[in-house]
């Protein structure tokens, strides 16, 4: 019998209200907030 190791189908990860998602340094502040504006379609319900 298999050892049941398959491939990965998904990554998941559970994050509680109030966590830190992105933390950035060493960039102006409107970069940093364009930034996180840009990729909050990524990860929008």
């Amino acid at each position: 019998m298999g050892k049941g190791k398959g491939n990965v189908e998904y990554w998941v990860a559970l994050i509680q209200p109030g966590k830190v998602l992105y933390e950035m340094d060493g960039v102006p502040e409107e970069l940093a907030r364009e930034a996180i504006q840009a990729g909050s379609s990524e990860t929008a319900d």
